[in-house]
């Protein structure tokens, strides 16, 4: 029997375990390979032009948008969009509304895209005491209104086929109220003023909203309306107007005096005096609501504005206006809601920095509104 000898058993052995490595190695580089190849598909760059508007709603997150970008073509995959906005540390802190991004955006570029504040829609913004229609001051500029501030909006978004203040005015003036979002206890009250495009006058809650640029009037409108009033009905306004002894309209009606009456601080010890002349009962006697009527509007109103009768103008008439003057705030709907304690008839503001007199007499409410013609602020522009 022959017997081979022990050094080519172990260069055999030797070969093997070197072919057997071999082996290994080659299969670990075609095995990453194909992982590589097999990763999450991904676009290169920043896109390629074609535009594409995308929503993050309030209370949602960036990773909820995965599935609609890759619906819209902006990034190829959920899977690489989701990887992207995990390494990416501010992706948490996106605020809600739309934005404009492009087809074949890679993860990463998308991500960055929606960090980045310029590529946000603008929003509309809506100031305390904002009025439906524009005011013009007498010897001063124009102020913008709701319909005006929607429009603007609107055009920066969609300059060729943007929404137009006529069209947001017809929407108003003729669309059911409860169409529109307006709540049940303020219909009657609407449909009251007919056609008149400032009957949803009040029923829009001022602050910064997220309006969709693909929207018409109508649907801007039942958004913004809606929205308000749930805003409202929030605060209780239902139950604590039958508190008060008012129904939810007059309780947004007296808001809106709050609004355009009180400087910031007073608006609390304001809805005491609006309300404790209703109880007297006594006329409120309100220039702003003497303004509201006007086509032109200021400080100081005139004698024969403050004789000219007006749904609105409250020398002329007793008891709140006929709708309320402006947009009141949830501040200025809660003051009247919960006002301050106080025996107060009048109130005058006599300085340039705010500061604001109240009064339980004429004689009183007299001696402060001198000390307010001495220091200019009562005087009128005409």
């Amino acid at each position: 029997m022959r017997m081979e000898p022990t050094y080519v058993k172990r260069r055999q052995r030797g070969l093997a375990v070197l072919i057997t490595t071999l082996i290994l190695v080659v299969g670990a580089v075609v095995y990453i390979g194909v992982n590589r190849s097999s990763g999450p598909a991904d676009f290169e760059g920043q896109g390629n032009g074609v535009v594409k508007l995308v929503e993050i709603q309030e209370g949602s997150s960036i990773s909820a948008l995965g599935p609609e970008l890759v619906e819209l073509g902006v990034v190829a995959s959920d899977a690489a969009f989701q990887t992207a906005a995990l390494s990416n540390p501010q992706a948490s802190s996106v605020t809600p509304g739309f934005y404009r991004l492009q087809e074949e955006m890679s993860a990463e570029a998308a991500v960055s895209a929606l960090l980045n504040p310029d590529n946000q829609v603008s929003m509309l913004d809506i100031p305390g005491g904002a009025t439906l229609m524009d005011v013009t001051v007498v010897g001063g500029s124009t102020t913008p209104g709701i319909y005006s501030l929607i429009s603007q909006v609107s055009c920066e978004e969609t300059p060729g086929d943007c929404i137009t203040v006529e069209q947001l005015q017809s929407v108003a003036a003729s669309t059911d109220p409860a169409d529109l979002g307006v709540p049940e206890w303020a219909r009657e009250q609407v449909l009251a003023r007919g056609d008149d495009p400032k009957r949803l006058e009040g029923l829009i809650v001022p602050g910064q909203y997220v309006v969709n640029p693909g929207a018409d009037a109508t649907e801007v409108l039942t958004d913004l309306v809606t929205r308000s009033a749930t805003a409202y009905t929030n605060t209780g306004i239902v139950e604590r107007a039958q508190a008060l002894g008012l129904s939810p309209y007059e309780l947004l009606t007296a808001a809106s005096l709050v609004e355009r009456e009180a400087p910031a601080g007073d608006f609390n010890r304001v809805a005491r005096v609006i309300l404790n002349r209703l109880a007297v009962p006594m006329r409120l006697e309100f220039d702003s609501t003497v303004n509201y009527g006007l086509a032109d509007q200021e400080v100081a109103t005139t004698d024969e504005d403050r004789a000219t009768v007006t749904p609105w103008n409250t020398y002329a008439m007793d008891g709140l206006p006929a709708t309320p003057i402006a947009a009141p705030s949830i501040e200025a709907i809660e003051a009247i809601e919960n006002p301050a304690e106080g025996d107060w008839l009048f109130f005058v503001t006599i300085d340039a920095q705010g500061t604001t007199v109240f009064t339980n007499t004429f004689e009183e409410h007299q001696a402060a509104t001198q000390d307010a013609l001495n220091n200019g602020i009562l005087d009128s522009n005409r």
